[in-house]
């Protein structure tokens, strides 16, 4: 097992900027891929990014990419998301992941573990 524990959420002005983290605890963190997903009230989860397990690798959805990134510290057992520019529309509970392996990490059912979420709420 592996639990996820994210932190860092708040309220934010348009514009403004925050750090998510996500500390593992359980079996060897540098083992998994790492994914930040988020969902807005009434919408379905919506993938944001992943890293590799070397942190070598990212990917970003288009409508996060240049804004957002993702790090993570294997020694920490700590994944980041750095959110820059932040719009309204990024409002939503932000959930980080853990996955062993998939063919496609854009997907909610490529995660083996997820955290409980924390709120970001960005006003206009």
């Amino acid at each position: 097992q592996v639990q996820l524990v994210e932190s860092g959420g708040g309220l934010v002005q348009a514009g403004g900027s925050l750090r998510l983290s996500c500390a593992a605890s359980g079996r060897t963190f540098s083992n998994y891929v790492m994914g930040w997903f988020r969902q807005a009230s009434g919408k379905e989860r919506e993938f944001a990014g992943h890293i590799s397990r070397s942190g070598t690798v990212l990917y970003y959805t288009d409508s996060v990419k240049g804004r957002f990134t993702i790090s993570r510290d294997n020694a920490k057992n700590t994944v980041y998301l750095q959110m820059n520019s932040l719009k309204p529309e990024d409002t939503a509970v932000y959930y980080c992941a853990g996955s062993g392996g998939s063919r496609d990490y854009t997907r909610p059912d490529a995660y083996d573990y997820w955290g409980q979420g924390t709120q970001v709420t960005v006003s206009s």
